[in-house]
Parts: structure tokens; sequence; C-alpha cells
């Protein structure tokens, strides 16, 4: 309108408004008192949201509808973060070692698949992190613990214990050391497992 000196009615035609929208002048009060009234609110209870702030109006004997206090809320920028996830372990860890020969370090981990007719099947894997050489596989519908310490038992009497690891920290279930494979036969083992 002033560059081109349009008339009111001709410029909302151009940009598509109706003329009533453009002269529309709110009439909404400034709520400055309830506004301030907000903020001290906020800066005492820095982790109150616009609900718990709600209520606390209320007490004080400020009546107004919820959506109100949440439009001034936004508009005074007093949103609260949210609240990180759950804290976790500082610091970095160890990386874990790298074994220089075969049976050092043995991992085991477990396949599922299932056959055309629908039926599951279990393959247990065990494989030496050195030479990637797969150790054995025991296929069976259920693989229960019992049955997967009686198989690595035929697996030490066959290739011999892996050497003792001090080493904890693993990305999967590994049988390194006296902790995983235990020396007597009770078919008990602790198998440490880490992300």
């Amino acid at each position: 309108m002033k560059d081109k000196d349009y008339s009111q009615r001709r410029a909302c035609k151009l940009v598509s408004i109706a003329p009533k929208t453009y002269r529309y002048a709110s009439k909404r009060p400034a709520d400055e008192p309830l506004r301030q009234r907000l903020r001290e609110l906020a800066s005492e209870r820095r982790r109150f949201g616009y609900r718990r702030l709600h209520i606390l109006l209320r007490r004080e004997g400020v009546m107004l509808n919820w959506k109100k206090l949440y439009r001034l809320y936004r508009e005074e920028r007093l949103m609260v973060r949210k609240r990180g996830g759950r804290k976790r372990a500082l610091g970095t860890r160890a990386p874990m070692t790298i074994p220089q020969g075969a049976n050092q370090r043995w991992s085991l981990d477990f396949v599922s698949d299932a056959l055309a007719c629908g039926r599951k099947f279990r393959i247990l894997t065990v494989v030496d992190d050195f030479s990637r050489e797969c150790l054995a596989l025991v296929v069976d519908n259920s693989l229960s613990g019992v049955r997967v310490a009686r198989e690595l038992d035929w697996l030490i009497e066959g290739r011999g214990r892996p050497v003792h690891d001090r080493e904890r920290q693993r990305h999967r279930a590994d049988l390194a050391g006296d902790a995983c494979l235990a020396t007597r036969p009770s078919y008990r083992m602790a198998l440490h497992r880490a992300r």
C-alpha cells in the first residue's frame, strides 16, 4: 500500500486475505499482572510445568482456563526441559582384548529359524574368536541350559579348555576363563552378558 499507492481493499485482494482480517485489532487484555506472577512462580519452582503452576495460581485465587495459562506459559518461554534418560556409567571402557592365538577365547550365540511348515528350531554356535573357526553347531527344537553345558563339556574334552582370560567386558556371551567354564561337571555355568 505504501510503495504502489494501492487501496486497502486492492492490496488485501492481491495477498488473498479479507480486509476485515487486516483491520482486526485484538481486544485481548494484556494480562501483565498474571504474566508477572507466572514468571515469579516459575523462577521459584524451576522444575514445575504449566499444570503445576496452574494449581499454584488456583490456590492463590487466580481462576483461569488452563488453555489460556498454557498460551501465556508458552509466550513467556517458561517451558521446562524434559529430563534426560537414565544415567549411564561415565568414563571410557577398556577395549576388548584381541586374542593372540587359537583357543584363547570362545564366543557363543543362539540363532533361530523356522522350517517351511512353520516349526521353529534353534542353533547354538560356538566360534573361536582368533581363528574364526566354528567349533560347534548344535541344532534342536529347544536348547536347555543343561544341554548347552553338556555340549560345552564335550567341546572342552575334544579341544581343551580356553586359555584363562581376565577381561570381562564382552560384546557377546564369553566363555573364557574359570568364571564361565566350571571345573566340576555340575553343568552350571555363568555366562557374562554385556551389551
